[in-house]
């Protein structure tokens, strides 16, 4: 052992563990935790830094990456190359970052995990967006601390403008604790910074409404809220995120097609891996699939089988595949560099401190240079006042040193004044410089006293940061790119949907939409009407129904079986659209339709369910009465409503509440009438009772059922080719069921067969639409009431071989009725009377 050495024994546990702990807070405050204030990592801090030392601007040349990596690793950050250049490549990725700090040129990678180019290739600069994260680091406005080898200063952190932590979110893993934080939209950020701002007690609710959620740079969904309030409100949450996928039809084929993935997922791997499931028999439905992305962005097929469901499909996507996946939130960042779990409101909280912080020194520094400059200015003005004398004084002295004495002596000047007096030029003799120098003074002056100000009032420092959080908004706000589908929790998807009355329209081959019926018009009778919609070739729009966003809906179809839906879960389209088939929406056999639908209230109500029934008729001329309770639970299958006999179908299903009255009109022109009381109630698998015999068992059909509640009401039967007629309700005698029935149209060629039978009053509209796709709206109470036996009048315009395929009636709203009382019909002026092409319907027509 070398002289002057000793030995200490050292307990090897202790060593271990202060070497550890030496080691994890190492790890923790200078490697993988953010810090609160600037939102960034040591090395991204360096980069960025390094970026800003070399002069590689965002409105400069590219510089290659090698270069900046070199600058960071030389001056400030000893560890490897490939952290300095991973960290830099990510900053510069649009599926990483939601707002990029780095501007790359080159190969960085792509959403599918190949590598980015080797440094050497790629070249980088900074963007706009980090400048303003280094705005004012020249001002004194932050701490800078000795590099690794003490030769440089480095900043502790950036005195930056944007919300970096919040915006960009941070992940990592320290030594016993991680951070995993979600980027969020910079408007709302803002506006939440700004709303804090505004009022220091504000509840994290409410900066809810305006942080509305994450907002993840791939886009997608995120699918529940439950876990962004939890995040929100405690700094740990469960986010669920979806990729965005929509369901058309390529070549024939149904696909399901994703533009959007969720966050930090590979693309190809998740491509890979269902394959994978679809080869290993796991996931069934899908044919093959197809990644389509290029430039213009992600389109990623799923080709489906023949049979396949696409809702069942897509679930199954979402529950085996990466197409679903879940941002686990844990948000710790460093304060005064300490670890700590952080709610949204602290996250604010810390950097409106750092701001005012930065705010308040960048003011002291510029005010001690106004006053500096200003001291310098008063000496100047001294001496352009004496000039003719300082001239002659520093001619007279034999060197600066003597001048500079001379002149402080004469004019009480400081050592600073006299050295600006004597190192100044001759131009500025001119009288010109002199106005200058005066009005200079005064503009410092005025700046002074404004920064003065500024330092002693917080209020005009908070809205200092307030005005450079709009510019920041203005300049790098944009659209939220996560959509949020607030399914489940406190915030039911019933809030979010305003329950406003819709048509949905069902055509002939089984597509069905929902569209607002303020897009549909009022018109005279005997109008031709407005294009109602575009639908495929040979289809024709078959039932029209109205209901509202919140109610259930029970499809019945011509097999006898019953599925459900909420109204708002059916597609919304246009007044032109084709809608959705019904068969992608429910689990529907492939040679089955739906028959007749019923739109009720909350199935989950007992007294609602117990007081109400089913009726269904079919076309044989079979009735049936079910309670409602045994269509209140559902399944995704659908369940038996009725039995059908052979050669039989479904054909109507109505709501009543068992005091109505029952009619049943067939293609032959009968109809008849008797209490809802002469069918007892059965359960789901019965097959029913007779209703009315037909005319002729071969041709004769029933066309339609309805169920009497106001006895006032007018029955309306319209026949195919457009002919209609109101005639009242007690003019069809109450029989028993079972009859043949009486007339009730007198039907010729000229009519045509029997096609409806409604149930009318003078406060509803009808909607009649042709095969032909026309759809045409009039209030009843233009038609009068006419005796049971007559063929009645002309209710619509048929062009060539057209005929009526469907009749509805729209009820009106209450508040449509003007102070005395009588209906407002919107729009009938303007559209009233045209034909298609928009000439006006002579008399002669109208009167047919």
């Amino acid at each position: 052992m070398a002289e002057g050495e000793k030995l200490i024994p050292i307990n090897i546990e202790d060593e271990m563990k202060s070497a550890y702990i030496d080691y994890s807070m190492s790890v923790i405050v200078s490697r993988a935790l953010p810090d609160v204030r600037d939102g960034l990592k040591p090395v991204h801090r360096r980069v960025l830094y390094g970026m800003h030392e070399l002069g590689v601007r965002a409105t400069g040349a590219h510089k290659k990456s090698a270069r900046i990596v070199g600058e960071v690793l030389g001056k400030y950050h000893p560890h490897g190359d490939t952290s300095v250049y991973d960290a830099m490549v990510r900053m510069a990725q649009e599926w990483s970052l939601r707002y990029m700090l780095v501007d790359g040129q080159g190969n960085f990678g792509s959403i599918d995990g190949d590598s980015p180019a080797a440094m050497r290739y790629t070249e980088a600069r900074m963007r706009k967006i980090s400048e303003d994260m280094l705005a004012d680091i020249d001002k004194e406005t932050v701490d800078h601390k000795l590099n690794f080898d003490d030769t440089l200063q480095e900043p502790t952190v950036l005195p930056t403008r944007i919300p970096g932590l919040l915006v960009n979110g941070a992940s990592g893993i320290a030594v016993g604790m991680a951070t995993n934080m979600p980027p969020h939209n910079l408007s709302e950020v803002v506006d939440g910074t700004i709303a804090y701002i505004d009022n220091n007690d504000i509840e994290i609710d409410e900066l809810i409404t305006h942080v509305k959620a994450p907002d993840f740079p791939t886009g997608g969904t995120i699918y529940g809220y439950d876990g962004v309030k939890e995040a929100f409100h405690t700094g740990r949450g469960r986010i669920v995120m979806r990729g965005k996928a929509n369901i058309e039809e390529v070549q024939g084929r149904e696909c399901i097609i994703v533009s959007e993935i969720p966050y930090l997922v590979n693309k190809a791997d998740m491509i890979k891996k269902t394959a994978d499931l679809v080869n290993e028999k796991k996931l069934e439905g899908i044919a093959t699939i197809r990644d389509e992305s290029d430039r213009n962005g992600m389109r990623i097929v799923y080709v489906l089988k023949r049979d396949a469901i696409p809702n069942i499909v897509l679930n199954k996507l979402y529950k085996y595949t990466a197409l679903q996946s879940s941002f686990s939130v844990n948000n710790i960042a460093l304060v005064n560099g300490r670890p700590q779990l952080l709610n949204l409101k602290e996250l604010i909280h810390y950097f409106v401190e750092h701001r005012h912080e930065v705010v308040v020194r960048r003011t002291t520094y510029e005010l001690r240079k106004a006053e500096e400059r200003a001291h310098i200015l008063e000496g100047l003005i001294i001496a352009s006042d004496n000039i003719d004398e300082v001239i002659a004084l520093i001619r007279a002295s034999s060197n600066a040193d003597e001048a500079r004495e001379k002149l402080i002596e004469r004019f009480k000047l400081s050592e600073i004044q006299a050295k600006a007096i004597v190192e100044m030029r001759l131009r500025q003799l001119t009288g010109l410089e002199q106005d200058k120098l005066r009005s200079e003074y005064e503009e410092l002056m005025k700046t002074i006293e404004d920064l003065k100000d500024i330092l002693d009032k917080k209020e005009r420092r908070m809205e200092i940061i307030k005005t450079e959080l709009e510019e920041v908004k203005q300049k790098y706000g944009d659209e939220r790119r996560s959509t949020i589908e607030y399914a489940g929790g406190d915030l039911s998807i019933e809030d979010m949907i305003p329950d406003e009355k819709v048509v949905i329209t069902i055509s002939h081959a089984g597509y069905i939409k929902r569209t607002s019926l303020n897009e549909y018009k009022t018109q005279n009778r005997g109008g031709v009407g407005q294009k109602a919609s575009t639908t495929r070739n040979e289809d024709f729009l078959e039932y029209l129904f109205v209901g509202t966003n919140h109610q259930y809906m029970l499809f019945f179809t011509q097999k006898g079986k019953c599925f459900w839906m909420r109204v708002y879960e059916i597609p919304e389209g246009s007044k032109t659209s084709k809608g959705r088939a019904i068969q992608n929406l429910i689990n529907i056999e492939q040679d089955d339709a739906v028959k007749a639908f019923i739109c009720t209230q909350d199935l989950k109500d007992e007294d609602y369910i117990n007081s109400h029934y089913v009726i269904m008729a079919t076309k044989k001329g079979q009735v049936k009465k079910t309670s409602l309770e045994q269509y209140s639970r559902p399944r995704t299958n659908g369940i038996n409503a009725i039995t059908i006999k052979e050669d039989d179908e479904l054909l109507e299903a109505k709501l009543t509440t068992g005091e109505s009255q029952v009619m049943l009109a067939l293609k032959s022109g009968k109809a008849i009438r008797f209490e809802e009381a002469k069918t007892r109630p059965m359960g789901r698998s019965a097959s029913g009772v007779r209703g009315i015999r037909l005319a002729n068992e071969k041709t004769d059909e029933v066309v339609g059922m309805i169920a009497v509640d106001d006895m006032d009401s007018d029955i309306l039967v319209v026949s195919e080719n457009g002919y209609g007629k109101r005639s009242s309700l007690e003019d069809y005698r109450i029989t028993n069921r079972g009859g043949k029935g009486v007339k009730t149209i007198s039907i010729t060629e000229k009519t045509g067969n029997l096609v409806a039978i409604k149930n009318v009053t003078d406060h509803d509209d009808l909607m009649i639409i042709n095969k032909s796709g026309i759809a045409i709206r009039m209030a009843v109470e233009d038609l009068r009431v006419m005796g049971r036996a007559t063929q009645g009048v002309k209710l619509i315009n048929l062009k060539g071989n057209d005929s009526i395929a469907a009749v509805a009636k729209v009820m009106h709203d209450e508040d449509e009725v003007d102070e005395n009382g009588d209906l407002i019909t919107p729009d009938t002026t303007q559209i009233s009377n045209q034909n298609e092409d928009g000439t006006t319907l002579d008399k002669s027509q109208e009167d047919e």
